[in-house]
């Protein structure tokens, strides 16, 4: 045997030793680029991280990834009493105390569901614990299309029988009997946290809609109170109905996927579009009620779409008193975010209405690019997930979630070719599916921030005026401490946080990373 082929024996055996051993596996490297740098999973192996262990009195563990090569890589230390001058230096303020956490997840979609069921079965498996076991990532949100979305092969609806005003036709899709649902029961079975599963509409059936199609620009027939918008009303409770049958509860329910977006879609985009005020009325006089005669506990969830309607739809709704009993949050996507700031939009909305959750419910990148909807190892864009995390959560958002789970080599399948990238790819033909970047920054909140931490506060002195990171603070229910730190420039920043109680971290933030640390405090 060559000196390549004893290489890649060698590495095979350490691949299937460590497959066996309890706690962390290694990533799998394969290089799209010289920084370019995905993990391969497979049926036979694929990386995990072990469960969260809090260290002992006066010590601290470290997870850290990096363009450099390190995914969710873990290091111990402890509490120094004293510190030298760092770049930068992080105070923990535990009195100062802010919203409290939903958690992370990412969507189920059709075209999710559909890579995943592609793969082996021992890799769908692999998939669903990184997302969802605690030797993944720990995934707590799911987002689930109800009926399709643009990310579907085809358009369809539940009731596709005209004037059908008693939903009397009402019948899941082949879609949600065959994949969402087995798949959402394995994801609940190894998860150990509680699953939120939330739903989201893309279209009403066309006999309900104005341009009478699934596919493209039209409204509600009718007005609020009337037979089409009631009949929409009880098709949420009807979706809800079914899935409890295969023992599913939803936490929440969005009143309608990008209503303003649908006014720019594509043609053929699935959409309901909607003004803030004609959703208010919708929810005042046929959704709220509904839902809450219902036997269902799922909460609404208004909006789901830009932050640049901000604080405006929030006025517009939660400023009717009747509308607010109703709803429990507010539902943004991250898609024009750099046109306005986060405290022109979320910080101000808080202030509006505070006992309202503001819930990030869909991002992704590679969206609106021609060239490369999917970039495969591109460390750049999960830096622009935890940087979108990062400024959100600082802004009162309690939660982030990412659209598609898994997509294919293209960024579909998706029967408008709206392509975009996702944190897991699968290469269906090789029975393998990628990790990508964006899958480990996520996992830098998602396994460490476990729903009800509660972010605190977080000072900030500064060395070096160059020295610009990103970080946010949080208190977990069992008292631990977690900090949160990007790096975004290629230079290495020295680190200091303090703890009033214990003392000192003193560490380094390379280059183009990404650090969690976590402590006990008691």
């Amino acid at each position: 045997m060559g000196g390549r082929g004893a290489a890649v024996l060698c590495w095979l055996l350490l691949l299937r030793a460590l497959r066996g051993a309890a706690g962390a596996r290694p990533c799998s490297p394969k290089f799209f680029g010289r920084d370019a740098m995905v993990c391969v999973c497979s049926a036979a192996y694929c990386d995990a991280v072990e469960p969260v262990v809090l260290p002992g009195a006066g010590g601290f563990v470290t997870y850290e990834s990096s363009k450099a090569g390190k995914r969710l890589q873990r290091s111990e230390g402890t509490f120094r009493h004293s510190l030298s001058a760092p770049d930068v230096l992080l105070t923990l303020d535990v009195s100062a105390r802010f919203q409290r956490l939903k958690g992370f997840g990412g969507s189920l979609s059709d075209a999710a569901a559909l890579n995943i069921v592609a793969l082996p079965q021992p890799a769908q498996e692999e998939l669903l614990r990184s997302y969802f076991s605690d030797s993944g990532i720990e995934y707590n949100l799911i987002r689930v299309p109800m009926g399709c979305s643009d990310f579907s092969t085809r358009p369809y609806s539940y009731d596709d029988v005209p004037d059908d005003f008693e939903l009397r036709h009402f019948a899941l899709a082949e879609e949600d009997l065959e994949m969402k649902i087995p798949l959402l029961r394995r994801a609940i079975a190894m998860a150990k946290r509680p699953l939120s599963i939330y739903g989201s509409p893309w279209t009403a059936p066309a006999w309900m809609k104005s341009n009478g199609d699934i596919r493209g620009k039209g409204t509600l027939k009718g007005r609020a109170g009337g037979k089409y918008h009631r009949a929409w009303a009880n098709y949420f409770v009807r979706f809800l109905d079914e899935y409890a049958k295969h023992n599913i509860t939803f936490w929440a329910v969005t009143a309608q996927n990008e209503p303003i977006a649908a006014l720019f879609a594509h043609p053929l985009f699935p959409t309901v579009a909607f003004t803030a005020e004609q959703q208010r009325d919708f929810v005042v006089r046929d959704l709220g009620p509904v839902l809450q005669r219902s036997p269902h506990s799922a909460r609404l969830l208004i909006m789901d779409d830009q932050r640049i309607h901000l604080p405006g739809w929030a006025r517009a709704v939660l400023g009717n008193a009747t509308a607010a009993r109703y709803v429990a949050g507010i539902g943004v996507h991250w898609y024009l975010d750099s046109v306005v700031p986060a405290r022109c939009s979320l910080a101000a909305t808080h202030r509006l209405f505070p006992h309202h959750l503001l819930l990030y419910t869909e991002a992704c990148s590679g969206f609106l690019t021609l060239r490369f909807p999917v970039s495969l190892g591109c460390w750049e864009r999960g830096v622009s997930y935890s940087h979108s995390i990062l400024s959100v959560l600082n802004n009162f958002v309690a939660g982030w979630t990412d659209w598609n789970l898994a997509l294919d080599l293209r960024g579909g399948p998706n029967w408008v070719e709206n392509y975009v990238d996702s944190p897991i790819i699968v290469d269906g033909s090789r029975g393998v599916f990628y990790k990508q970047p964006m899958f480990y920054h996520m996992g830098h909140f998602s396994k460490f921030i476990p729903e009800g931490s509660q972010r605190v506060g977080l000072r900030v002195a500064r060395r070096c005026v160059l020295c610009r990171l990103e970080h946010v603070a949080l208190l977990r229910p069992d008292g631990a401490a977690v900090v949160v730190v990007l790096n975004r420039s290629s230079r290495a920043v020295s680190l200091g946080i303090r703890d009033p109680s214990l003392g000192f971290i003193e560490a380094v933030v390379p280059g183009s990373s990404i650090q969690t640390y976590i402590w006990r405090r008691q």
